[in-house]
């Protein structure tokens, strides 16, 4: 296979398994936890604006996760993800070490990192944004 196909599979895959995850995240404050309790946590977790952050989050994950499936306005969608998770690490899970067992920032990084590649590699070829180009 030449570098371009396999750069364009490898974005895809990395899109799939990001966009997954957040939507699954997006999901469980709507539908599992429930956007009453997402509120708590947030305002437990002296996050500011807890009822807006837990919709604004919530929504983002969801949509973002699926825009990010399809690669539809993938670079901004990444980005945007990207700053909410960099301000979860922030908030959220810095003073908590590294290990996500203890509620560290590894996984949280980890995401950031990924969709940092996105951003910077772009959807690549097999995505609406590639077929749109």
């Amino acid at each position: 296979m030449d570098k371009p196909v396999v750069r364009d599979i490898t974005l895809l895959l990395l899109r799939a398994v990001l966009g997954f995850v957040f939507i699954a995240h997006g999901w469980d404050k709507y539908f599992i936890t429930g956007m009453v309790e997402t509120t708590g946590q947030f305002s437990a977790l002296g996050i500011p604006q807890p009822k807006l952050s837990a919709y604004l989050v919530g929504t983002t994950e969801l949509i973002g996760g699926a825009l990010l499936v399809i690669g539809l306005l993938t670079t901004l969608v990444a980005g945007a993800l990207a700053l909410l998770m960099a301000a979860a690490l922030y908030f959220v899970h810095l003073e908590n070490g590294i290990f996500v067992a203890q509620g560290g920032i590894e996984f949280t990084a980890i995401l950031v990192a990924a969709l940092f590649v996105v951003v910077v590699f772009g959807s690549g070829r097999a995505s609406i944004d590639g077929a749109l180009s």
